[in-house]
């Protein structure tokens, strides 16, 4: 038999993997999106509803319990989507500037251009 908890959190996860789906089917996510995303919700209702499992992996790890196994993977998870997210921060904040600098001169040009007419 489930759990309150368990039961709201198979809902909210499969409500979770609906938005990915919607999202990829809207073009917003790439298709790598939509398999890493539906993996990372699938790997989670199977956690929530099968906890043991969990606990032998933890156990398999060296790790005192399951509960602490998840929050490991789940602390590097977000270390390394933290940094992802980063880099793609970066690489816009690159693309403005470099848009920002070709406007600039193009607005310079067409000031001169219209002081020499």
């Amino acid at each position: 038999m489930l759990s309150l908890i368990q039961i709201v959190l198979v809902i909210f996860l499969f409500f979770a993997l609906s938005r990915v789906v919607l999202r990829f089917k809207g073009g917003v996510v790439s298709l790598t999106g939509l398999m890493f995303w539906s993996s990372l919700f699938a790997l989670a209702i199977v956690a929530v509803l099968i906890p043991d499992i969990t606990s032998r992996i933890a156990r398999a790890a060296g790790i005192g319990r399951g509960a602490d196994a998840v929050i490991y993977a789940s602390i590097v998870l977000l270390f390394y989507l933290i940094f992802r997210l980063h880099i793609f921060l970066e690489d816009i904040k690159s693309d403005i500037t470099e848009i920002v600098r070709k406007l600039a001169l193009k607005d310079i040009k067409s000031k001169n251009a219209k002081k020499t007419s």
